[in-house]
């Protein structure tokens, strides 16, 4: 009996990381890549924007810490400023620090387009949990999800690395957490909250430049 527990556990644990990956890209009105990594991600995003999966990508990115004395939304805009489809991609300006909170800066960069199908494109490991947060807190919306793979930070085989077990099992405390806690939330605190109407300034007045 022992070892049919033991046998089933690591059957389990062999599917750890395969079970964090969703990847399951519908045609959509509007793309968003996460904020988080700036090599895969908006590579996969452009990639299905050139596939005509939808019209239009927002590439998040954060406000709050600089990169040697630039701004990041500077740095994105000069990479999208160089793209062949720079009219149909935008810089959506994220001030939180976490995908739960990333929701309210991405619900407000739709609304500026009147998006109802959403496609996110994230890191593979963090695909399903950002899709159940996606879903979970902005139900009006039509929301799947595209993986984009970096086999440096993550492969199904997680026991065979260990940058690749680290974030297998960062990601999994991470899907607890929302699970646990974070799926009962109904609004962020107050604190995050004040962050967050800085954010709707800054998005306000860069969609308010572009038309």
């Amino acid at each position: 009996m022992v070892l049919f527990l033991v046998a089933v556990l690591a059957a389990l644990a062999s599917q750890a990381a395969r079970f964090l990956v969703a990847d399951e890209p519908q045609p959509s009105d509007a793309i968003v890549v996460l904020a988080g990594e700036t090599d895969v991600r908006p590579s996969r995003g452009l990639e299905l924007l050139r596939q005509g999966v939808a019209p239009r990508v927002f590439l998040d990115v954060g406000t709050r810490e600089p990169l040697y004395d630039q701004r990041l939304t500077d740095i994105a805009q000069r990479y999208i400023d160089d793209l062949g489809e720079q009219k149909r991609v935008s810089v959506c300006p994220i001030v939180s620090r976490s995908t739960f909170a990333e929701v309210d800066d991405v619900n407000r960069c739709l609304q500026s387009v009147g998006a109802r199908r959403v496609l996110i494109v994230t890191s593979d490991y963090h695909s399903r949990r950002a899709l159940l947060i996606f879903r979970h807190r902005l139900p009006q919306y039509q929301i799947s999800v595209a993986a984009a793979h970096n086999p440096a930070e993550f492969g199904f085989s997680w026991w065979s690395s260990r940058e690749w077990a680290k974030t297998t099992f960062d990601e999994w405390t991470k899907m607890v957490w929302f699970e646990a806690v974070d799926r009962w939330r109904s609004s962020l605190p107050g604190s995050q909250a004040r962050v967050k109407v800085e954010g709707a300034k800054i998005a306000a007045s860069r969609f308010g430049t572009e038309n």
